[in-house]
């Protein structure tokens, strides 16, 4: 067994690279294994979001607070709260992030595939964050 202290890892913003607004990202733990998955806690104030990206092995995201805003390429953009359930399959190109007037967090949950988790990509317009094609 092993317990890892809340505060024991230090927390860190999310790169400009990857994400548009304030982001916080909390590690709880790491893909340092064959078959362990890694696990963010990630804190998105209003209108902050992710760039679009991938997973190589899929992605959950469990929603723990606030109102986020969830897509897939090609679907509708689609609001989320807590106690919801998100996955997104290996390779599906996506974004997330907090709805345009109140903060989100969530619990990211991914596994490693030859060392990385998320294969970047382009930021998520605002036209794109504003749709009002929601599902």
């Amino acid at each position: 067994m092993e317990i890892t202290r809340n505060g024991t890892r230090p927390a860190r913003s999310g790169p400009a690279e990857y994400f548009t607004g304030t982001v916080r990202l909390d590690p709880l733990m790491a893909a340092d294994t064959p078959g362990r998955p890694a696990g963010l806690w990630v804190t998105f104030e209003p209108g902050a979001r992710t760039n679009w990206h991938t997973h190589r092995l899929g992605q959950t995201l469990i929603i723990t607070a606030g109102l986020g805003r969830v897509q897939r390429e090609g679907g509708p953009v689609q609001e989320v709260g807590p106690g919801d359930v998100v996955w997104f399959e290996p390779g599906e190109k996506h974004w997330h992030g907090a709805a345009p007037a109140v903060a989100m967090s969530h619990i990211a949950i991914q596994a490693a595939q030859e060392g990385e988790t998320t294969d970047w990509m382009e930021p998520v317009t605002a036209a794109q964050y504003e749709s009002d094609e929601k599902g």
